[in-house]
């Protein structure tokens, strides 16, 4: 009985052996033979014809609009004077755009833009390149390394707030149509220039408005591209170039407040259970219990696929082979709050208010909990797991606000307008890859959503780690080199947008 149970234990291990080898070739032809999701379009040069160098002028334009304090505060309060200013800098700054029969120029909300560029073609579907003139406040203005409203360029870095958030793409989307149209040129897809006002406090009165008046005309949109994911130096562990993130979702939230009332009293007789207590308890069970670990589910994962061809060998082998390391890359993602926050919904406690005296017992305590939801998640799910996680029905609950993360835009070989996207992108960045990601936060492409089913995100311009705090931050800039990369991305995408979309089909990964 021993020997067969021996040779039972030697064939069991033979088996394991030979599973193992084979998982281990596996992992080795994938790694080798991954697919690469890259392009090589023609570089965009200095010395092309219609390349657009920022010159003098273009310079002086951008340094201006900097000096604009278009401040959004709070809904309903801003700075509108400096806001009408700067729609009349706008207005006298480009000539060609605002004297041309081609272009419908249209105020919205009082404070936003929207502009119609009338196409060749009819039968062609418009699209819509999107940002927005109000900027956050100022914080620590005495450190600022230049006035953050003077636009000042200082070793070849263009001072102030809205250079990176987001002035430099309205600027250099409009520099873009000036130039084209200053040559002579229609473009065949009639295309929308839309620049909210206050995107930084929600876009009710802005951006809502818009999209309120394109959904009325019945327009139906072939692309959207607005604000936001950068082109990342440094971001990827194991990439050495750079890598433009296009966000092709955004994370939807829900804020709760949570309320408990018990009897308050004196503080000498306290009784076994306090609000506060329970209060606090509650808020220790939803940290102690987060939401579950999407990771594999949403755009992060082709994220690091999309990559993983120009990763080195030990980050490559794991990415090349997501369908064995998924689970270890997803717990990895977990360890650290910068990338925990694309593998789940997060939680985060922002408020916490109790108690009006030392010696008193709070018969109240109140707080706010912050959820920024998965893309594969839903406000519902992300309820019925706090009620479930909570399960004490002292702890009253109420929605303070909550949107639904947004509609997964398609991407790939296989999405003629992410094509585009790419192909221009690596036009102007050579050098970059193109993957893509999608936004922690919210832009105004949230009023845009039933206009199309292509809403794309993206930054053209390089941030690196230390640049990130610079968004709503301390010293935001940008080079002058990047300014330039920016007037030129604009003009490539409307020149390839007026070329015909060609589908490449392929399949992911896991089908291969």
């Amino acid at each position: 009985m021993a020997r067969g149970i021996q040779r039972i234990l030697f064939a069991a291990l033979k088996l394991l052996t030979l599973l193992l080898a084979l998982v281990l070739m596996i992992v080795v032809i994938r790694t080798l033979t991954f697919p690469s999701y890259q392009t090589s379009p023609p570089e965009c040069k200095t010395t092309d014809p219609d390349f657009i160098p920022a010159d003098e002028e273009r310079l002086a334009r951008f340094t201006s609009a900097i000096q604009f304090q278009t401040v959004s505060y709070e809904r309903g309060v801003g700075t509108p004077q400096e806001l009408l200013k700067f729609v009349r800098f706008i207005q006298d700054g480009f000539p060609t755009i605002h004297n041309s029969p081609l272009v419908r120029r249209e105020v919205v909300g009082n404070y936003s833009l929207l502009y119609r560029v009338e196409g060749s073609d009819g039968s062609l579907q418009p699209y819509v390149l999107a940002s927005h003139l109000d900027v956050v406040p100022i914080t620590q203005e005495a450190d600022w390394e230049a006035p953050p409203f003077s636009g000042q360029i200082r070793d070849g870095y263009i001072y102030g707030r809205g250079t990176l958030d987001d002035k430099h793409n309205v600027l250099g989307s409009l520099e873009a149509v000036e130039f084209l149209l200053s040559r002579g040129h229609q473009p065949k897809r009639t295309l929308y220039l839309a620049f909210g006002h206050d995107e930084e406090i929600g876009g009710h009165f802005g951006a809502k408005v818009i999209g309120d008046v394109l959904t009325q005309r019945g327009e139906k949109i072939a692309f959207i591209l607005d604000e936001r994911t950068p082109v990342g130096d440094g971001l990827m562990p194991g990439v050495d170039k750079l890598v433009a993130l296009v966000s092709v979702a955004e994370k939807g939230f829900l804020q709760l407040r949570l309320e408990v009332n018990e009897e308050g009293g004196h503080a000498s007789m306290p009784r076994s259970e306090s609000a506060i207590g329970i209060l606090s308890r509650a808020i220790s069970k939803l940290e102690d219990n987060p939401h579950p670990n999407l990771f594999g589910t949403g755009p992060e994962m082709r994220t690091l696929e999309y990559v993983a061809t120009e990763m080195t060998l030990p980050y490559r082998m794991l990415t090349a082979n997501l369908w064995l390391f998924s689970p270890l890359v997803a717990w990895v993602y977990a360890r650290k709050p910068q990338t925990n926050a694309f593998a789940r919904t997060t939680t985060a406690v922002t408020r916490f208010n109790a108690g009006v005296k030392d010696n008193v017992i709070s018969p109240e305590a109140v707080a706010v909990i912050d959820h920024r939801i998965h893309p594969m998640s839903s406000v519902e799910e992300v309820m019925e797991h706090d009620l479930k996680v909570i399960n004490d029905p002292r702890v009253k609950i109420n929605v303070i606000n909550s949107l639904e993360p947004a509609p997964t835009s398609p991407y790939g070989k296989d999405s003629p307008t992410y094509m585009v996207l790419q192909e221009t992108i690596q036009q102007v960045y050579s050098d970059a890859l193109v993957t893509p990601s999608f936004m922690i936060a919210n832009t105004d492409t949230r009023h845009y959503w039933n206009l199309s089913s292509a809403i794309y995100r993206f930054n053209p311009c390089v941030m690196t780690p230390s640049d990130l705090p610079r968004l709503h931050g301390l010293n935001e800039r940008i080079s002058v080199r990047d300014y330039e990369r920016v007037m030129n991305f604009y003009y490539h995408l409307i020149v390839n947008m007026d070329k015909p979309f060609e589908v490449k089909r392929h399949v992911h990964v896991e089908d291969l």
